[in-house]
């Protein structure tokens, strides 16, 4: 088993990854993700997503897909992982583990002063796993969300006071 950066021809398992990953979320449903995309996104001139893998014996069954953000208080970057998935068979393994070790030592080797993540309330064995590492939670923050009418709608009223207000 082995943890590494993700390559150009492992995109269609790791779209089948994040397909996997939304199923288990109960949200499959939500999931528009395109290979064509993701190539774009992780191989394009100005790539702004970056990933790595777990593979065992040549297959792809592990994904973290991160990218960088910021913080002011710090002054630094950090690393937000939008997605860390292993295969349930191959849960327990330490694969999971690796990859998230494999981004903190990002972090550390590039002066990145935070790797965070969200997780959903409901999944307890993730948590659980996060918190024997290390992790802490952010309690009294809440993530918040525009997205599709709502994000529309929202970029497309001129001189709100409020949110969606009407104009005076």
């Amino acid at each position: 088993m082995t943890v590494r950066p993700i390559r150009p021809d492992d995109v269609p398992a790791v779209v089948g990854l994040v397909r996997e990953l939304a199923e288990y979320e109960r949200a499959l449903h939500e999931v528009r993700l395109t290979e064509e995309q993701l190539t774009a996104c992780l191989f394009g001139d100005s790539p702004a997503l970056f990933g790595h893998v777990a593979d065992v014996d040549g297959e792809v069954v592990g994904v973290a897909l991160w990218f960088l953000n910021f913080s002011t208080w710090r002054g630094t970057h950090g690393v937000y992982l939008e997605d860390l998935y292993v295969q349930p068979q191959h849960r327990g393994s330490g694969l999971g583990k690796e990859l998230l070790r494999t981004l903190a030592a990002v972090c550390v080797e590039r002066g990145y002063s935070r790797l965070e993540w969200s997780v959903l309330d409901w999944n307890t064995p993730s948590i659980e796993f996060y918190r024997a590492v290390g992790a802490v939670p952010m309690d009294g923050w809440t993530v918040f969300r525009l997205t599709d009418d709502a994000l529309s709608r929202f970029a497309s009223v001129e001189g709100t006071t409020g949110p969606l207000a009407s104009p005076s």
